[in-house]
C-alpha cells in the first residue's frame, strides 16, 4: 500500500517512537524510508550564547556544526533500521517545511508525525504535526507519542 514512507525526527524520545512506527510500517510495506532531520540556518534564527543578562550570537554554532549534528541524529535512527532501505535528509529550515518539502520531492505515499504539540497553546500557535497534516501532499500519520 505504501512503498514511500517518510518521518522527521530530532533525535528526542516523541520523535523516536514516531521513527519506530515509520519503520514498522516500511517493514510491512516493503517500502522506502525517508529519514529527516531539519535544522535552522544560524544566521536566521537566534542561535545565541548567554553573556551575563545580554543574549549575543555565538560565532561557534555554524550552519555545518548544526547540519552535522542533524546527520548525527539521522545515523542513529538508521541504526534501527534493519531490513529497511533508508534515505537521510539533514535539511536547513523549519522542521514542517523540510519534511514536507522532501515528502514531495521523494513523492510520499506517507507521513508520520508524531503528536506531541497537538494540543495546548502549541497547537493554536502551530506545531509540526499540525503543519504536516494540513498540508501534506499525501496520507498523514499521526503517531501518538505525547
Amino acid at each position: 500500500m505504501f512503498s514511500v514512507i517518510v518521518v522527521g525526527t530530532d533525535g528526542s524520545d516523541t520523535a523516536a517512537e514516531a521513527v519506530s512506527l515509520a519503520f514498522e510500517l516500511a517493514r510491512q510495506n516493503d517500502a522506502t524510508l525517508h529519514l529527516v532531520s531539519a535544522f535552522r540556518d544560524p544566521a536566521s534564527s537566534m542561535a545565541v550564547a548567554s553573556a551575563g543578562a545580554t543574549a549575543v550570537a555565538d560565532p561557534s554554532v555554524t550552519k555545518a556544526v548544526l547540519e552535522d549534528v542533524s546527520k548525527r541524529v539521522l545515523e542513529e535512527a538508521s541504526a534501527l533500521g534493519e531490513g529497511v532501505q533508508v534515505r537521510t535528509h539533514a535539511v536547513s529550515g523549519p522542521a514542517a517545511d523540510v519534511i514536507l518539502r522532501v515528502a514531495e520531492e521523494v513523492g510520499a505515499d506517507v507521513v508520520v508525525v508524531g503528536s506531541k504539540g497537538m494540543r495546548g497553546a502549541k497547537r493554536l500557535i502551530g506545531s509540526v504535526p499540525n503543519t504536516v497534516a494540513h498540508r501534506a501532499p499525501c496520507h498523514v500519520l499521526i503517531a501518538k507519542t505525547a
